[in-house]
């Protein structure tokens, strides 16, 4: 069995530790932890893991956040790997710093990378697990919060969330989303 593992992100060094990448923050730690290597490919980076019999393509768009949907289009395609067999993983500001929230569907809740996804699948039928970022900021300042930098207490709690989200990812395609929702908490 193949799964798509995709982490939304922007590419480039001022969005590195950046609140909106956490996406590729899970991807990494998860390519990291199962041994892969990343490669320059078609639409981002890419890596292929295995984990207990199945195959993770792991995929880092560089289309930026706005057109990720044209990056996980190509590979879902190109890898015959049904949108169910998915999983997107990024920030959410709705959610509490830290919270985990799987969902197999759902509407892009004001985030332009699941609009784009949405958009060019034609479908709100595909997993995504959402990583609460909170919402710590003044009025009008949300971009600045988006794209601003880890503060030291949330670094220090990173490794926690990204441990937390890859047992999310590997529950996922070893026995299912259902299962897989339970370990967000639901």
């Amino acid at each position: 069995m193949k799964y798509l593992i995709t982490g939304l992100g922007n590419i480039g060094y001022e969005y590195e530790g950046t609140r909106h990448n956490i996406g590729f923050e899970v991807v990494d730690f998860l390519c990291k932890q199962l041994e892969g290597e990343w490669r320059n490919d078609h639409h981002g980076e890419l890596a292929e893991v295995k984990f207990k019999g199945r195959i993770l393509i792991l995929l880092k768009p560089n289309t930026y956040m706005n057109l990720s949907g044209k990056a996980i289009r190509y590979w879902l395609q190109k890898e015959k790997i049904l949108p169910e067999n998915s999983v997107t993983v990024l920030d959410d500001l709705n959610l509490e710093f830290g919270k985990q929230r799987l969902r197999a569907k759902g509407s892009d809740g004001g985030h332009n990378g699941l609009k784009s996804i949405q958009e060019t699948l034609g479908s709100d039928a595909y997993p995504r697990l959402r990583i609460g970022i909170g919402n710590s900021f003044s009025k009008g300042k949300q971009v600045n919060y988006v794209l601003g930098k880890w503060s030291e207490d949330e670094k220090a709690e990173l490794p926690r969330i990204l441990e937390k989200a890859a047992e999310v990812i590997k529950t996922f395609v070893t026995i299912g989303p259902e299962r897989a929702m339970n370990v967000t908490g639901k």
